[in-house]
């Protein structure tokens, strides 16, 4: 089975591009069970708690992240150093996911077949 990686590097709500992977992922672990979560540069932001899209009269898909679990997609690493460079930390994250660093995230697109970014 090949292995497919979802790469996130834009905000949320600033594009449709974070609701459109969350729709990709959810659909496409009804077909794989070899998915990986990739979250790199302003993609981090995707896992930020207490976001508030309804300010800027945005559509809330960021709590359907919680529905990994249920689609039994564990595999979830945010870069460290994209951390870093916006400021935030592991603590202000609402997503349990392994915080890797930029060589080890490399590794794990290295081992793709297929990778989709959003």
């Amino acid at each position: 089975m090949k292995k497919i990686t979802f790469v996130f590097s834009s905000t949320p709500h600033s594009t449709a591009q974070g609701r459109e992977g969350l729709d990709a992922i959810l659909a496409t672990s009804a077909y794989s069970e070899s998915l990986q979560l990739v979250f790199v540069g302003d993609g981090v932001s995707q896992l930020l708690k207490q976001q508030q899209p309804q300010s800027i009269l945005s559509r809330d898909y960021i709590s359907a992240f919680r529905l990994l679990d249920l689609y039994e997609v564990e595999e979830i690493y945010v870069c460290r150093e994209s951390l870093n460079e916006l400021g935030f930390t592991e603590q202000q994250l609402f997503l349990d996911a392994e915080v890797l660093d930029s060589e080890e995230i490399a590794h794990k697109l290295a081992t793709s077949d297929v990778i989709l970014r959003f």
